[in-house]
């Protein structure tokens, strides 16, 4: 067969963070990947912003997948004997299966067997490698804009921070936080679904009955486990790893929106498994108001293809109506790449994510009283919160007038937007197979937001999708956005805080009840 074939763009993969020969991968071995394709159009960038949004069908009939690029995708795979096992042109996800040797030779790599470590801690995870580009049928050229899966190497670490006995202050409930941060009372987040994205881990519905009950709640959110592919819900093997992300992020969004309803999407830690997670519960029925991720790695540890993928996903969030909160990472303004050259955190570097910094707070648990709120960094503080400027996305519309700085090249997306309690010394109080725990980190701030979004939304009756235009209406340099308390002290290395945004605390930590009454005025009813 004399095929002709052509790079699909942004697939070029690296050489995996210190990864290791692992043996002889199985030439026969099954693999799976999700072939992405092309939108039938793009959707508009007024409907991105909001606040009009879309219906799940809609969204398909307007800017998913046509049938016949997907129909071109099988007859051109099935050549090579790669075969399509499913289709979801709404979300244009197209599943594919074959032989590794199959895989590698339809899309023209070389598949290797090779161990990297572990982001959550536990012993190296083997994988399929491979580095360079792929390729496809040169008549599905523009048709196919990503494969994710080949290599399944680990892409994504947690963001969070366990307390050390030495450095810990101060603790809180997470109840205790929607006094401190003036949740609007009378809100629970009733009527709302809250989806999460795990890599790993799990809960069991006993351990949460418990804590919830031990925070003397009127009532108990209900919490449901989503499989995507064969990831399960597997509570109680990693203790110090993805089980505490996993309950953290259960456990604050919970104490602080009990009345929502919570889906946790479990899916396998790599870049195939993170997209999949999202464009599942971003086109699943309910929708969600508000998508929590506390899961990221820097920018350059993802292909263009992932980024451009995921950051997709996110756009048909917005247009049908979901606030997507992620967390801006623990490893300070170099995002833990080790060059000595500032990185932001990706999925918050996102333009359509509400990325989600960390500050050290000294508050009466009790009240809510506020003594003093600083940046979450400092060589003590075991962590740093992430933010700076993109690489990869640039200067939304929105962010123009807040003072995101730049060094005369393009202008980058300013990372984070918002922020919250992060510091694992002054950390949250959570329950972690059996053990209970203080853990901090930027992992719980996602929640934290994404509780307020539910209840947010609850109080107006209607979706908020992309929060930013809202959040950023007014902005400009040394100005405090109304619903925030801004954040004007500290460092996360490479940034320092200031009045009004900065790329260490975003605009600031909420005031709830300010920012509803803002909602209120200036989103269309």
């Amino acid at each position: 067969m004399n095929e002709r074939f052509v790079p699909v763009p942004g697939s070029e993969r690296s050489v995996a963070h210190r990864v290791r020969p692992a043996g002889v991968l199985d030439g026969s071995m099954a693999v799976e990947a999700t072939v992405v394709l092309r939108r039938r159009a793009e959707v508009p960038e007024g409907l991105i912003t909001g606040p009009e949004t879309v219906s799940r069908d809609e969204l398909a009939r307007r800017y998913g997948a046509r049938a016949a690029d997907a129909e071109l995708v099988r007859e051109a795979l099935e050549r090579l004997g790669v075969r399509v096992t499913a289709v979801d042109l709404a979300s244009r996800r197209v599943t594919v299966t074959g032989t590794a040797d199959e895989m590698a030779a339809a899309f023209r790599t070389r598949l290797v067997r090779a161990a990297s470590p572990d982001p959550t801690g536990g012993e190296p995870v083997a994988h399929r490698h491979r580095e360079g580009p792929l390729q496809v049928p040169a008549e599905l050229a523009g048709v196919v804009v990503a494969v994710l899966g080949l290599d399944d190497r680990p892409q994504a670490r947690p963001h969070l921070r366990r307390a050390r006995a030495r450095a810990h202050r101060i603790s809180y409930k997470p109840s205790q936080l929607a006094e401190v941060y003036h949740f609007p009372p009378g809100t629970d987040g009733s009527g709302r679904t809250l989806a999460i994205i795990e890599l790993g881990g799990g809960f069991a519905d006993s351990e949460l009955d418990t804590y919830f009950a031990s925070l003397g709640l009127p009532t108990a959110p209900r919490v449901t486990a989503v499989h995507i592919g064969t990831a399960r819900n597997v509570p109680g093997r990693a203790p110090d790893g993805a089980d505490g992300e996993v309950l953290l992020d259960i456990e604050v969004a919970g104490a602080l929106a009990p009345g929502a309803e919570q889906k946790v999407y479990f899916a396998h830690n790599t870049d195939q498994g993170f997209a999949d997670a999202l464009s599942t519960a971003v086109h699943d029925t309910p929708t969600p108001a508000a998508l929590s991720i506390s899961w990221g790695a820097a920018e350059p540890f993802w292909t263009d293809q992932a980024r451009a993928v995921i950051d997709e996903a996110f756009a048909d969030a917005a247009a049908l109506g979901v606030t997507v909160c992620a967390a801006a990472g623990d490893n300070g303004s170099g995002d833990g790449v080790g060059d000595g050259l500032p990185h932001t955190d990706f999925p918050a570097s996102s333009p359509h994510a509400l990325a989600c910094g960390g500050t050290r707070l000294d508050a009466d648990p009790a009240t809510g009283h506020v003594r003093h709120e600083r940046v979450w960094g400092g060589s003590a503080a075991g962590g740093a919160t992430g933010g700076g400027v993109s690489a990869a996305f640039g200067l939304p519309a929105w962010q123009t007038t807040a003072g995101v700085p730049h060094d005369g090249s393009p202008p980058g997306r300013g990372v984070p937007d918002v922020s919250g309690v992060a510091d694992p010394a002054t950390g949250y109080q959570v329950l972690v197979d059996g053990h209970r725990s203080v853990i901090g980190g930027t992992s719980a701030v996602a929640p934290l937001w994404a509780a307020l979004t539910c209840r947010l939304a609850q109080s107006l009756g209607r979706p908020l999708g992309m929060l930013h235009p809202l959040l950023y209406a007014g902005s400009r340099p040394g100005r405090t956005t109304r619903g925030f308390r801004e954040i004007i002290d500290g460092t996360n290395g490479e940034f320092s805080a200031a009045p009004g945004w900065n790329p260490c605390t975003g605009l600031g930590v909420p005031d709830g009840t300010e920012l509803l009454a803002s909602l209120r005025e200036t989103a269309p009813h």
